[in-house]
């Protein structure tokens, strides 16, 4: 009995107990997230205002969420900030890569360096960001000390550039985990294409953007997708620098949805923004999971 039960136990135990160990986990994740998804997308079409309200309103509060101005600056800025954030920190981290691909001397501290960043909370660099780009406290007063009294820099206070200060302190965070992932891709580029393309007289330059870029594309599509994914989600970054202002010049879809559903007392507006914020992300998310899928199923 014992040399028959021992090894139906142990196939027992190792079929079930990862699956044990997994389910509160998973039941954690399906509850905390997906249940709450779905309850913020139900709330979208109540009259929630103050507390949940679960009176059915159909498409109402996403008509007042589209006749919002406040709304729409918000994604006018998302606009602005996605973009710049995205072209930049690529471009940046693409030259960081490249530029440390020449087998540069103290390739391992300038590498640190320029990840550190990552290493960071938002709110740290928000915080950071501030004081530097402060009229009275940063930048400007120092050029001022220097002697330079006709330099201004007001960007943190102009309504007008506030949302590019955001731009500028999201690329310095991202831009070192760009680089980390090109980095990663050139040193899994085979050298005998860059020195056949040499012996060919092709320039160092040229041979980065005509051969070894374009292998990169992977690379490329998947770095866009998590800059894509931070930029939509940013909060914690604007609420450290800007607290979406002056006013709410500085508001982002993710600021929005936080001051409409738990300081102004509209929570169905708010669930409606949070809403498009989510389908704007799988808009993104779920394509690249499809491509992905399709060639590892052709693979």
């Amino acid at each position: 009995m014992t040399s028959y039960n021992g090894p139906a136990h142990y196939g027992f135990a190792e079929r079930w107990l990862p699956r044990l160990v997994l389910a509160p986990s998973l039941v954690l994740t399906v509850v905390f997230v997906y249940g709450f998804i779905l309850w913020n997308g139900y709330l979208s079409f109540t009259r929630s205002r103050l507390l949940p309200n679960y009176e059915w309103v159909g498409t109402a509060q996403y008509l007042a969420l589209f006749e919002n101005e406040r709304w729409w600056v918000a994604v006018h800025n998302l606009v602005i900030f996605g973009g710049l954030f995205i072209g930049g920190a690529m471009a940046m981290g693409i030259l960081l890569a490249v530029l440390l691909d020449q087998k540069v001397r103290q390739e391992g501290a300038l590498r640190t360096i320029y990840l550190y960043p990552m290493a960071l909370s938002f709110i740290v660099t928000g915080t950071a960001w501030k004081w530097m780009l402060n009229p009275g406290l940063g930048l400007e007063k120092l050029m001022h000390d220097w002697g330079f009294t006709n330099f201004t820099f007001d960007w943190l206070v102009n309504p007008d550039m506030s949302i590019y200060t955001v731009v500028i302190a999201g690329i310095w965070q991202s831009s070192g985990f760009v680089m980390a992932l090109f980095l990663a891709g050139l040193r899994g580029i085979d050298d005998s294409i860059i020195k056949a393309a040499q012996i060919d007289g092709a320039s160092l330059p040229r041979i980065y953007w005509k051969i070894v870029l374009p292998a990169l594309r992977p690379v490329f599509f998947s770095t866009l997708m998590i800059l894509a994914h931070i930029a939509i989600k940013s909060f914690d970054l604007v609420m450290a620098l800007t607290g979406g202002g002056p006013g709410f010049s500085s508001d982002v879809p993710a600021t929005f949805m936080y001051s409409m559903a738990f300081t102004r007392g509209q929570m169905g507006v708010g669930a409606a923004s949070a809403t498009m914020m989510l389908m704007t992300v799988a808009a993104i998310v779920v394509p690249y999971l499809y491509s992905e899928l399709r060639g590892s199923r052709h693979g």
